[in-house]
């Protein structure tokens, strides 16, 4: 048997995850940097919703944002995230 505690970090990454709102960010943002508009533009969603979701995501340190003129870009920096979310996005046998 396995010392649970040494899923602490995994369990954290899953419950974050486990949104589908940002679940569906860090999809969106595998293999390319996206900015706040682009996000309200797909996901059809106010502003405020996207923003309060980028900062649990930017907190657990799963996503990262960069400022590119007046818009911060955001991109995927936790490959253990990435690889989460590539796989339910493999799942479900769709891009």
């Amino acid at each position: 048997m396995h010392d649970y505690t040494k899923f602490n970090g995994e369990a954290e990454i899953l419950k974050v995850l486990g949104h589908p709102i940002r679940l569906c960010i860090v999809t969106g943002l595998l293999g390319k940097e996206c900015n706040v508009t682009t996000m309200q533009q797909c996901l059809k969603l106010p502003q405020p919703i996207i923003s309060q979701h980028l900062a649990v995501l930017k907190k657990k340190g799963i996503i990262e944002g960069g400022r590119k003129g007046t818009e911060i870009s955001y991109r995927v920096v936790n490959e253990k995230a990435r690889a989460v979310a590539e796989l339910l996005w493999n799942l479900r046998g769709e891009r």
